[in-house]
């Protein structure tokens, strides 16, 4: 490892540690040459599917792209670093876990929406009116009906101040 102050080419280790989720070590160095430290992360490289956009063009994934995706939906919403940081390693799982080497671009959106749902009700429907590509308010309505009556289902209380109807899961649609 150079050393990014001198480029010395020795630097030492002096101190590694695993993050919690055993994705990346931290490793604290110093450079043999000027006594200068530095931090580096080691993370494991794997190969992510290759992304298809909807016109047919392909692309490597692009973790920073993701974490953006989650960024402008949670723009000034209630949500911690530490949760975004959690959705965006849960899509990238999921991501790990296929095992195609393409994936279209819709079902990583899908991954994405369903790790917003459980963030942030208005960041959800945010990144689902731009990736569903909502018209009008129709749009807008249709997709809090549909959450309102999944969180119903889930004893959560309505969206837009109505009353909280139980489900019957026994009876028939």
């Amino acid at each position: 490892m150079h050393c990014p102050y001198c480029q010395h080419s020795d630097t030492r280790v002096i101190d590694s540690r695993v993050s919690d989720d055993g994705a990346t070590i931290r490793r604290r160095r110093e450079c043999e040459a000027c006594g200068e430290r530095f931090s580096t992360l080691e993370t494991i490289e794997l190969k992510l599917p290759a992304i298809v956009k909807s016109d047919g063009r392909r692309e490597n994934f692009d973790a920073r792209k993701l974490r953006l995706s989650f960024d402008r939906a949670l723009h000034k919403r209630p949500v911690s670093e530490e949760q975004i940081e959690v959705g965006v390693r849960a899509v990238v799982h999921q991501l790990r876990r296929t095992t195609e080497r393409e994936l279209p671009s819709r079902r990583v959106g899908e991954f994405v929406m369903a790790e917003l749902r459980k963030l942030d009700q208005v960041a959800f429907v945010r990144f689902a009116s731009v990736y569903r590509k909502f018209e009008d308010a129709a749009d807008f309505r249709e997709e809090l009906d549909r959450l309102e009556h999944d969180l119903a289902g889930e004893g959560q209380l309505p969206l837009l101040g109505g009353e909280v109807v139980p489900i019957d899961r026994n009876k028939k649609r």
